[in-house]
């Protein structure tokens, strides 16, 4: 009778250490898709290592820039071309900085002075900040000579080949669909997606999404920006979230397992967005002349090579 206890005991015991196995292996992270998505400058030493050392919203050069710039994170695709496009046209400015996290994080860093990043303390004052009109308005007390440059309208993003069959922002409040979402505490996209769930469905469409599925859990808020929700549809922790369109094209762009869903006219939204100079900038020759260079054709291009609209 020991005998066949003990030989039960163990054959569970393997059963359990199997079904724990594989419970690890089902949720191992997986690191395949993680940024930076873009060109890391050249160095001598090239130390990324995802999931651990890696800072996809901090650019260039931090060690006495000749030019700082605080870009709205929904622009990250466009900085490799936009800094290679100004370098040619200003040769004078080899060291150029600049941060891409969410618009209200970056205000919150102007009107405080440092921000922390890890163990970083970043203590660099911007010469430039650029974000959606609504932020723009609510920090000029910091700026000056502002100017629109370029817009964006809503996307939906979903796996590749729409397993799910999301055709519309009304799908989003499916019991089944698990979105993800810009957080509406710092994300300036995330009013604009509420306004589009109220055209398409009404306040009820909102309050399913942003509400009762937050509880449930089957809404997720970014914790820091949305260029969470790519990761979130691509390692399979979501199904959909609405985007910008220039990100889903751009993600299409990279080869990566998406689908972008367009969102009609009458159930989307434009943004336009505007670039100031801050009135303390360390650098006001450098902070002009990149501010004009938004708004000059050779920037307007490469937004629309990104999905960005200029003719608004």
């Amino acid at each position: 009778m020991k005998k066949v206890i003990c030989t039960l005991f163990l054959l569970g015991s393997a059963i359990t250490c199997f079904a724990q196995h594989q419970a690890n292996k089902n949720h191992e992270i997986n690191h395949d898709f993680d940024p930076p998505w873009n060109t890391p400058p050249k160095s001598s030493v090239l130390f990324t290592i995802a999931g651990i050392d890696n800072v996809p919203d901090l650019y260039g050069d931090i060690n006495d820039p000749q030019l700082v710039v605080f870009f709205a994170g929904n622009q990250y695709m466009c900085i490799d071309s936009l800094v290679k496009a100004f370098k040619q046209q200003y040769p004078v400015y080899k060291r150029i900085f600049i941060e891409t996290l969410p618009p209200g994080i970056l205000a919150q860093s102007i009107r405080g002075g440092t921000i922390t990043i890890g163990n970083l303390r970043i203590t660099q004052k911007p010469d430039v900040y650029t974000a959606g009109r609504k932020r723009i308005s609510q920090e000029m007390a910091y700026l000056k000579d502002t100017v629109t440059y370029t817009h964006n309208r809503l996307a939906i993003m979903v796996a590749k080949n729409n397993p799910h069959h999301i055709q519309s922002l009304t799908d989003l409040g499916r019991e089944n669909i698990r979105v993800s979402m810009p957080n509406p505490a710092w994300e300036g996209i995330a009013g604009q997606i509420q306004t589009a769930y109220e055209l398409a469905g009404g306040p009820a469409l909102k309050n399913k999404i942003m509400v009762q599925k937050v509880k449930a859990g089957t809404t997720i808020l970014t914790k820091i920006h949305h260029r969470e929700t790519p990761i979130n549809i691509m390692e399979g922790y979501s199904d959909a979230g609405p985007v910008w369109q220039s990100e889903a094209l751009y993600h299409e762009m990279l080869g990566h397992p998406v689908t972008m869903i367009s969102i009609s006219d009458s159930q989307n939204v434009t943004a336009s967005y505007v670039a100031g100079i801050l009135k303390n900038a360390p650098h006001p020759k450098a902070a002009k002349r990149f501010r004009d260079f938004l708004a000059s054709k050779t920037a307007k291009d490469i937004y629309a090579f990104y999905g960005f609209e200029n003719d608004k």
